[in-house]
């Protein structure tokens, strides 16, 4: 039966686990005290990192429903239980590691997927969550830009097509009229001899009288 002490401490263990996307194991061995302060403050904004009793480990993962990680549970072991960013995560312990090569990245969890050595280092080469956000930002707005384009092209087409239209007509309206003030018709001459013969009508009748 585990003691106060123990529950308490598998209980925390298990909440980090549930209240983490990503955990990943190291063996510190070899490390200094002072050189575990200066990864956990590297690595503050993105994980806690905490060493941990295998055995109360192993039990807080059961605990919290954590697979594949129990064979990896042996010798020395410290976990970044990751609240941030897991990207930046990783790639603060792969460069860590570069600089201090007493860390070894044992295994990881990613969203309760089980995660190798390798697969962590391939983690820590991805882009950061804000530079992918910027990038499809970006290509968002080059998106919208073009849709806009798309819209606002038909538009002005056919601002042009009823600009041509107008023309053409105005243009065979022009060449009617002018057609039609050099042949006049039948019916416009009409007038013209009918309002002479009333003059005539008019003088006649003057001289009469």
């Amino acid at each position: 039966m585990a003691t106060p002490e123990k529950a308490a401490a598998i209980a925390d263990i298990a909440e980090k686990f549930r209240t983490s996307g990503a955990a990943v194991l190291t063996d510190y061995r070899g490390l200094t005290v002072s050189q575990l302060t200066a990864l956990r403050t590297s690595m503050r904004e993105h994980a806690t990192y905490s060493v941990v009793k295998n055995t109360l480990t192993k039990r807080a993962a059961a605990e919290a429903g954590v697979d594949g990680l129990d064979d990896h549970l042996v010798g020395p072991t410290a976990i970044a239980f990751v609240t941030g960013d897991p990207v930046e995560a990783a790639k603060g312990l792969r460069d860590f590691a570069k600089a201090n090569p007493a860390l070894v990245i044992k295994a990881g969890i990613l969203d309760g997927l089980p995660l190798t050595p390798e697969e962590i280092t391939k983690l820590a080469d991805l882009e950061s969550r804000e530079v992918l956000l910027s990038k499809l930002a970006g290509a968002m707005k080059a998106n919208l830009s073009k849709a806009a384009y798309l819209f606002a092209a038909p538009l002005s087409q056919a601002a042009r097509v009823v600009d041509a239209l107008r023309a053409k007509v105005e243009e065979q309206g022009g060449d009617n009229a002018t057609a039609a003030a050099s042949e006049p018709t039948a019916d416009a001459e009409a007038p013209v001899e009918a309002a002479a013969e009333t003059t005539t009508d008019v003088a006649e009748g003057g001289d009469e009288s």
